[in-house]
């Protein structure tokens, strides 16, 4: 029997990374994956034991513990300089659950989704599921987004905004002044801002993360502990916005999820009101892991933009494909730019979310490669 599919999902594939992932099993140099190396913090795995230990295996209010989106609400408040209550604030499974909802929440067949190009994979595809139309904005040299950019891009159709600091792939961070810029832009024109801010404690260089929401109540902030705690098999995300948004969103997440799991609920309140030396500690390994990878390109002679945030490098290349496959030839994993966007080919992206040996070994190879 000839099966028939939706016709929404024959517009999209697999994602460019989870195919670098997989293709990594075995002795393999994995710097292809945006995972960190480290492990979860005792004090939130003890959490997450006690959790089960003490029966609470159960359901959960949608929208997550209470305690936790109390957490949360403090945590924007003191981190993020922008106020949300407990009630609006919705505990999803991952980053990734709150994405999609927040682009369900608020795109219909035919609108468009401006977003950045190179820019994450999940944006365009999650637009498509929604009926959308992914827009790609082409970003300045130094990878960030200008305000040129994006007005001109926008039309009469243009629903939402996506901005992603600091960004995946590229590790590029927003100035205060460049957010302002883009979100009176956004409340101008009535566009929704959809702000991905996973990696907003992994900056460098005395740099500082804003929040398009500290200037706009126009605004769905998405964020998890995956990145920030090392905790991304807890799937563990949560998306804040005011209570319109919000009241759309749980409609969704109802459906789709129900709650998010009741133990990585206990595990990301020990991470949100713990000790936080663990996440100084990972920043700072990630700071010495990227000024080597700098200094390693350099050496090879490759051109690239230094990152300022996350734990990737995006250089440029002559050959992407022909690259890639060199090195995985010789064991090393990494991902494709044009995984990211037309604008991503001839680029890769190298995560340097690995041990620093590994590091070391994956760039004397790779040394070998390019020369």
């Amino acid at each position: 029997m000839v099966k028939k599919f939706a016709s929404r999902i024959g517009t999209i594939e697999i994602s460019g990374i989870r195919k670098a992932f997989e293709a990594s099993s075995g002795e393999f140099f994995n710097l292809g994956l945006g995972e960190p190396d480290f492990d979860t913090a005792e004090h939130i795995k003890i959490a997450a034991v006690h959790a089960i230990d003490s029966g609470f295996t159960s359901y959960t209010l949608n929208k997550g513990i209470e305690e936790l989106r109390e957490a949360i609400s403090a945590k924007f408040k003191r981190d993020n300089n922008f106020s949300v209550s407990p009630e609006e604030i919705i505990v999803t499974s991952g980053a990734s659950e709150a994405l999609h909802i927040a682009i369900l929440s608020v795109v219909e067949k035919g609108d468009e989704v401006l977003m950045p190009n190179p820019g994450f994979v999940s944006f365009a595809p999650l637009t498509k599921l929604a009926e959308g139309k992914p827009v790609g904005v082409p970003l300045s040299d130094d990878f960030t987004i200008s305000e040129e950019a994006v007005k001109e891009k926008i039309t009469d159709k243009t629903k939402a905004l996506i901005i992603n600091s600091p960004a995946n792939p590229t590790g590029a961070v927003e100035s205060e002044e460049n957010i302002k810029a883009l979100v009176d832009i956004a409340n101008d024109r009535h566009i929704t801002i959809i702000s991905d801010e996973v990696y907003e404690h992994l900056i460098y260089d005395g740099l500082k993360h804003i929040s398009p929401a500290r200037f706009s109540d126009e605004v769905i902030t998405v964020n998890a502990v995956s990145k920030t705690y090392a905790m991304t098999g807890f799937r563990l995300g949560y998306v804040a916005a005011c209570d319109e948004y919000v009241e759309q969103m749980l409609k969704i997440h109802q459906y789709i999820q129900a709650c998010a799991s009741s133990i990585s609920q206990k595990a990301a309140l020990a991470a949100i009101t713990g000790p936080q030396e663990c996440v100084a500690e990972m920043r700072s390994e990630f700071k010495r892991r990227r000024d080597f990878a700098v200094e390693a390109l350099r050496d090879m002679g490759m051109e690239f933009r230094i990152p300022k945030g996350a734990f990737y490098i995006f250089p440029r290349l002559r050959d992407e494909k022909e690259f890639v496959e060199t090195l995985r030839k010789r064991k090393i994993i990494v991902t494709p730019g044009s995984a990211f966007g037309s604008l991503g080919k001839n680029h890769v992206r190298i995560s340097y979310a690995t041990s620093f040996e590994n590091l070391k070994r994956a760039f004397e190879i790779m040394k070998e490669v390019v020369w």
